[in-house]
C-alpha cells in the first residue's frame, strides 16, 4: 500500500511539474532524448552503475559486473564480463584505446581495447574509483590510480613491472577521482585533495562544508573545466578552484603550486553531477520534496540546471525537471552526469535510464516556437537560418502559420501572409483561394492575389469578381481598375455587369466600371458614350490615349457642357483631326459655347478664325462684353461698320467711341465721351491721343460753362494747348474749384517743357532810379508783409506806374536783366492785386507764364496762397 501510495504521489507531482512546464514561456536551453537501442535491452535485465564518455563511444558499467561499449546511438559494440558484482568505475584515456575498470569485489583491470597489454589485480576491499593517465597510450605515461580505503598510484617500470605507491590514506574511503594533465583530484570523507604527479606533491586540501551529510549517500562530484580549473560540488555547495603557480620567493618548503577558490555559492538542491558549458555550469541535482497531502518526503524528478557562476552567488539560466525511469526510488548517489567536451553532450545516468541532453539547435528552436504557436517568430527564424535547418522547411512553417491565422479568424492577416509564403507557386495559390472560398472569405484574399508572376487560372479571378459583384459594387470597381484586363475573360464579366444594370440602370459605379471594361475590350465607342453620360473626368484621357477624335465629332456639345475649358483646349490642340469649321457648326445652336471656343481660338491666334470675327462681335456683345473692346482693338479682320452698328444698338459707349475714332470720326467720338460719359479726363485723354486742334476747340467750347470741366482742362491742357485760349472764354465771376492748384499745375507742366534760363553776371543798373543790393526801398516793408519774399528794388519804367494802365510796350523793353525781371514781377503782382479784377489777374498770370516767367510767378502764387 505504501509503495502504491508513493507511486501515486510521484505521478501526481510529475503531472503538476509537467503542467507548470507547459505554462512556462521560457524556451529551454537543452533538449533531451532517451538513449535507447542496446541500452534499453541492458537496463531491462540489469541496472546502470556508472558510465564514461569518449568522443567516439560510450562505456557503461552495470550492477551485475558487466561493461558494455556502446556507439552514440546506444547500440552495443562490445561486452566485458569483469565481475559478478557491481562495477564502481570505468576510466578511459584520451585516445580511447585503454580502459580501466574497478568493481565492488576489489577487482581492478586495466587493458588495451585494441592491444594485448593488460593489468589484473584483486584487492581485499572494494575499490570505489579508478582513473588512468589521460595519455596512457604513451609509454612514459603508463600510470593509473585506484581508490578504496587509500589512494594508490600504479606505475609501470622499465622492466614492464607495475609498482604502486600510496598517495593518501587515513581519511576514509576514496569516493571520487578526476585526472587532468599532471593533476589528480580526489575526494574522501574529509574533503578534496589535489596531487601534482610531476612534482610528487599534494598542493591543496579543500574541506567539505556540510559534514552532516553521509559521504556515501551524498558523494562529491568533481570535474575539470580545463587544466587548471577544478569544479567541486558536494551537498548543496559549489566551489570553483583555480590552480596557480607560486612565486619563486614564496616557495621555501611549500609546493610550487597553490589553489585559489575563485567562486563559491550554494544551490537549492543536492548535487549529483557537474559539467562545464563554456563559462557556465551544468548541474544535475537530486530533489526531495514534501507532499502537501501526506506531508511525507518523496523523491522528485531530478533537475538539470544551467547556471552562471558569480563570485559569491549564481544566476539560473535554465532549469529542467527530467522524467527518468524509476526516479521515485533513486537516491542522490544513483545519479551521475557525464559529458563529451567536443559536442556538448550531457549524459544523465540513473539505474534504469540514460538520458542524453544536448544544446538546442535552430531546428529545436523552431520546434519550440511552433509548439507555443509563435508562427511568425518560427517563420522568421527559419528564413534567417535556412542554410542550417535540417528538419524544417520554410514553406511548411508558412502554411502552418496561414492555417493558424485562419483558425483564429484573422483572415486579412492570413491573406496578406500568402503573398510572402506562397510566392510564385501558382498551384498553392489556387489551393488557398479555394480554402478561402469555403469559409466565405474570398474578399479577404482578393487584394493579395498575384497579377503577373505567376498568373492564376482565369476562373480564380472571375470567381472573386462575381463575389464582389453580388455584394460590393465599389470593391468590384476597385478590382477592375487594379487588375489587368487579361487576367479574366472580359466578355464574361461585361455580361455579368450588364445583367446587374438591368436591375439598377442608373448605378454610376456599375456604369463607370462597364466603361472601363469596354476600354479593356477596345470597344471605345461604348466606353466614350458612358463616360460622357456620366460626365466623367477620364473622358478626355480616354480620347487622347486611344485617339478617339473621329468618335467625338458629333459629341462636341456634350464635351463642352461637361468641361468647356478642357474640351476647347483639346479641340484646339487637335485642329488637324477636328477642323475649326466642324466645331463651329456643331456649336451653332449653342452660341455661348461657340463664343468660348472662338474666344480661345482668337487668344491663341488673331488670324486663324478671321472668317468668324464678324460673328464674334455679336457673341462678345451678348456673352462677354468686357472682352469686346480688346477684341475690336486686336482684330484687323473685324468689319467696323457692323461692329459700330451693334455697339450703337446696345449703347456700348466705350466701344462706339473707339470705333468712331478708328473710322476717323473723332469729333463724334469726343462728343459722345462728353455727352454720354461726362468724363472730362477721358475726353482730354482722347484729345491728347488724336492731337487735333479742332478737337481741343470743341472740348473748350463744351466745357466753358461747366466749372468742373474747366478745372479738369486747367489741370491737363497746359502741355498741349495755350491756357489763354481757355481763360479768355471764362465768364467773369464764375467760381472755378481749386483754381490756385490748377494754376500751380500749369506752372509745373510749363516748367517741365521749358526749363528756366540762368543768366550769369547780370549787367549793372546805371539809371537814376535804379538801386543796388542793400539799399532801402519804400515798398520793401509792404512787400515783406504781403509776400514774405526778400525782394530787390524795382527799376520802374514809364509803363509801370502805380496809376494809369500798363504800357503796351513789350516786357522785353522794360526788363533789362533777370534781376530787374524779378523786381518787375513783384511790382506787377501788387499792382494786379490793387487795381485789377480777378480775371484780369489770371490773364496776367497766364501771360507771364507764356512768356517764360514761370519760376517767379510760381513764387508769387505760393505767396498768395499763404
Amino acid at each position: 500500500m505504501a509503495e502504491a501510495e508513493e507511486q501515486e504521489t510521484g505521478s501526481l507531482e510529475e503531472s503538476t511539474d509537467e503542467s507548470e512546464e507547459e505554462e512556462s514561456e521560457e524556451e529551454p536551453k537543452l533538449k533531451y532524448e532517451r538513449l535507447s537501442n542496446g541500452v534499453t535491452e541492458i537496463l531491462q535485465k540489469d541496472a546502470a552503475s556508472c558510465m564514461t564518455v569518449h568522443d567516439k563511444f560510450l562505456a557503461l558499467g552495470t550492477h551485475y559486473g558487466k561493461v558494455y561499449l556502446l556507439d552514440v546511438q546506444g547500440n552495443i559494440t562490445q561486452k566485458f564480463d569483469v565481475s559478478p558484482v557491481k562495477i564502481n568505475q570505468v576510466s578511459l584515456d584520451e585516445s580511447g584505446e585503454h580502459m580501466g575498470v574497478c568493481a565492488e569485489d576489489g577487482k581492478v583491470q586495466v587493458f588495451g581495447l585494441y592491444s594485448g597489454e593488460e593489468f589484473h589485480e584483486t584487492f581485499d576491499c572494494p575499490i570505489k574509483i579508478i582513473a588512468v593517465h589521460p595519455h596512457f597510450v604513451r609509454s612514459s605515461c603508463k600510470q593509473f590510480v585506484t581508490g578504496g580505503k587509500k589512494l594508490l598510484l600504479f606505475e609501470r617500470s622499465w622492466m614492464s613491472r607495475w609498482k604502486s605507491s600510496v598517495l593518501h590514506e587515513g581519511e576514509g574511503n576514496i569516493r571520487s577521482v578526476k585526472w587532468r594533465g599532471h593533476l589528480i583530484a580526489w575526494a574522501n570523507n574529509m574533503g578534496v585533495k589535489i596531487f601534482d604527479i610531476t612534482s610528487k606533491q599534494r598542493i591543496t586540501n579543500v574541506p567539505r562544508d556540510d559534514i552532516s551529510l553521509r559521504p556515501d549517500m551524498y558523494p562529491c562530484s568533481l570535474c575539470w573545466k580545463d587544466n587548471v580549473t577544478l569544479i567541486i560540488g558536494w551537498g548543496t555547495s559549489v566551489k570553483i578552484c583555480s590552480v596557480k603557480e607560486r612565486h619563486a620567493n614564496e616557495m621555501r618548503d611549500l609546493p610550487s603550486r597553490y589553489v585559489e577558490i575563485v567562486s563559491q555559492f550554494e544551490t537549492e538542491f543536492y548535487i549529483s553531477g557537474l559539467a562545464p558549458l563554456c563559462d557556465q555550469l551544468v548541474v544535475l541535482s537530486y530533489v526531495k520534496e514534501v507532499s502537501e497531502k501526506t506531508e511525507r518526503e518523496y523523491c522528485a524528478r531530478p533537475r538539470l540546471d544551467i547556471i552562471q557562476p558569480l563570485s559569491e552567488t549564481c544566476e539560473e539560466i535554465s532549469s529542467d525537471a527530467l522524467t527518468v525511469r524509476g526516479f521515485q526510488e533513486n537516491e542522490c548517489r544513483d545519479y551521475h552526469l557525464e559529458y563529451s567536451e567536443g559536442e556538448s553532450l550531457f549524459y544523465i545516468v540513473s539505474p534504469r535510464d540514460v538520458v542524453v541532453a544536448k544544446e538546442r539547435d535552430q531546428d529545436d528552436h523552431i520546434d519550440w516556437l511552433l509548439e507555443k504557436k509563435k508562427y511568425e517568430e518560427a517563420l522568421m527564424a527559419a528564413e534567417i537560418s535556412q542554410k542550417n535547418i535540417k528538419r524544417h522547411k520554410i514553406l511548411d512553417i508558412g502554411l502552418a502559420y496561414i492555417n493558424h491565422l485562419v483558425a483564429r479568424g484573422e483572415y486579412d492577416i492570413a491573406a496578406r501572409k500568402c503573398q510572402k509564403i506562397l510566392g510564385k507557386n501558382a498551384a498553392l495559390w489556387e489551393y488557398e483561394v479555394y480554402k478561402f472560398k469555403e469559409i466565405g472569405q474570398l474578399k479577404a484574399i482578393s487584394p493579395y492575389l498575384p497579377r503577373g508572376d505567376p498568373v492564376l487560372k482565369p476562373l480564380i479571378y472571375e470567381m472573386i469578381l462575381h463575389e464582389f459583384l453580388e455584394s460590393d459594387y465599389e470593391g468590384f470597381a476597385t478590382l477592375i481598375r487594379e487588375w489587368p484586363g487579361d487576367l479574366y475573360n472580359n466578355s464574361v464579366i461585361v455580361q455579368a455587369v450588364r445583367d446587374h444594370l438591368k436591375k439598377d440602370s442608373q448605378n454610376r459605379t456599375l456604369l463607370k466600371t462597364l466603361a472601363e471594361l469596354y476600354t479593356y475590350d477596345k470597344n471605345y465607342g461604348n466606353a466614350l458614350e458612358i463616360y460622357l453620360t456620366l460626365r466623367h473626368k477620364d473622358v478626355f484621357q480616354l480620347i487622347h490615349k486611344h485617339n478617339l477624335f473621329s468618335s467625338i465629332k458629333d459629341k462636341i456639345v456634350l464635351l463642352m457642357d461637361f468641361d468647356s475649358e478642357k474640351a476647347v483646349d483639346m479641340l484646339l490642340d487637335n485642329e488637324d483631326k477636328i477642323s475649326i469649321k466642324k466645331v463651329v457648326e456643331e456649336l451653332e445652336d449653342r452660341p455661348e459655347l461657340q463664343h468660348v471656343y472662338l474666344h480661345k481660338l482668337f487668344k491663341r491666334d488673331h488670324h486663324k478664325g478671321q472668317r468668324y470675327h464678324e460673328k464674334q462681335i455679336s457673341l462678345y456683345a451678348e456673352f462677354d462684353r468686357p472682352n469686346l473692346l480688346p477684341f475690336l482693338r486686336d482684330s484687323i479682320h473685324c468689319p467696323l461698320e457692323k461692329a459700330l452698328e451693334i455697339c450703337q444698338q446696345r449703347n456700348f459707349v466705350e466701344e462706339t467711341v473707339y470705333l468712331l475714332s478708328r473710322m476717323g470720326n473723332s469729333r463724334s467720338a469726343l462728343k459722345m465721351i462728353m455727352e454720354e460719359l461726362h468724363d472730362v479726363d477721358k475726353a482730354i485723354e482722347f484729345a491728347k491721343e488724336q492731337d487735333d486742334a479742332e478737337l481741343w476747340e470743341d472740348l473748350i467750347l463744351y466745357s466753358i460753362d461747366k466749372p468742373p470741366f474747366i478745372t479738369g482742362l486747367l489741370n491737363n491742357i497746359g502741355t498741349h494747348v495755350d491756357p489763354i485760349l481757355l481763360i479768355h472764354r471764362i465768364k467773369e465771376g464764375m467760381e472755378i474749384p481749386n483754381l490756385r492748384d490748377s494754376l500751380v499745375k500749369i506752372l509745373q507742366d510749363y516748367n517741365l517743357q521749358r526749363p528756366p534760363r540762368l543768366v550769369k553776371n547780370p549787367p549793372a543798373n546805371t539809371g537814376d532810379t535804379g538801386l543796388i543790393l542793400g539799399q532801402e526801398d519804400p515798398l520793401e516793408e509792404e512787400m515783406a508783409t504781403h509776400s514774405s519774399i526778400l525782394a530787390w528794388k524795382i527799376p520802374w519804367t514809364d509803363g509801370l506806374q502805380t496809376t494809369g494802365s500798363p504800357s503796351q510796350t513789350p516786357l522785353s523793353t522794360h526788363v533789362h536783366s533777370p534781376l530787374c525781371l524779378y523786381h518787375f514781377l513783384i511790382g506787377l503782382y501788387f499792382e494786379i492785386q490793387r487795381q485789377m479784377k480777378r480775371k484780369q489777374w489770371l490773364l496776367s498770370y497766364v501771360f507771364l507764364v507764356s512768356h517764360g516767367f514761370q519760376l517767379t510767378v510760381y513764387k508769387l502764387v505760393i505767396s498768395s496762397k499763404r
